[in-house]
Order: C-alpha cells, then sequence, then structure tokens
C-alpha cells in the first residue's frame, strides 16, 4: 500500500524541478572548467567614443573586472572590444560601455559571442 513517504510531496517536486534546472548550470564530471565559466564577446561601441578617452577607461574597468582581452579604435570611428571572463563580468563590461566615460557619447554596442581564447591579460591594441 501507499505510505506517506513513498511519494515525494508538491512542494518537494517543485524543488527537484529547480534543482535540475540549475544543474544545467553546473560542471559536469570531466567538463573542462575553463569553457563551461569563460565566454569571449565582441562589442563595437559607436558614437561620439574616439578622442575622449574610451580605450583607456575601457582598459580600467576590464581590468577591474578580471576581464581578458584588448580594446582598440576602428577607422570608422568606432571602438572594437573583445573581452574574456565569466558571463556577469562580461555584461557588467557591456552595461559600462553603454555610458562611456564621461566625455563620450554612446549611440550604439553590438554584442556578439566569439570563441574564447583563454588570455587572462587586458590590453590597449592600435
Amino acid at each position: 500500500g501507499w505510505m506517506p513517504g513513498d511519494s515525494p510531496s508538491p512542494g518537494r517536486r517543485s524543488r527537484d524541478r529547480r534543482a535540475a534546472a540549475l544543474g544545467r548550470r553546473f560542471l559536469q564530471p570531466g567538463e573542462p572548467r575553463s569553457q563551461q565559466l569563460c565566454e569571449r564577446w565582441r562589442l563595437l561601441v559607436s558614437g561620439r567614443v574616439q578622442g575622449v578617452g574610451y580605450r583607456q577607461a575601457t582598459l580600467r574597468e576590464a581590468q577591474a573586472l578580471e576581464l581578458g582581452g584588448w580594446v582598440r579604435n576602428c577607422p570608422d570611428g568606432s571602438v572594437e572590444i573583445e573581452a574574456e571572463g565569466p558571463f556577469h563580468s562580461l555584461n557588467d563590461l557591456r552595461l559600462w560601455c553603454e555610458r562611456g566615460p564621461v566625455a563620450a557619447q554612446v549611440h550604439r554596442v553590438a554584442t556578439t559571442q566569439v570563441p574564447a581564447v583563454g588570455v587572462d591579460w587586458f590590453e590597449i591594441r592600435r
């Protein structure tokens, strides 16, 4: 016959579903840690972003967020950034890029994901 402990309670079932959903975010046995936790994004920032200290400010922000990658000016007047690290840090950088330094006037930040390359330093490229 049926006993009270034979099937999970409704509260227990919902906790089990939440745990299963969260489990998809955790590493599986043998899965490389760096691939799971590290992403690389390319950000193309347009507006008045050259001649206003945007690259230097981006360098400081990326270093504070412990991201790897680079920033450079593009011939069309935009600034290109490739940054690598945890999702939350990359998202914080993207949000910062939408404002930029005080003198900048950002019109758009186009973001795409690119393959991670495993760098742990950030630099200004010419």
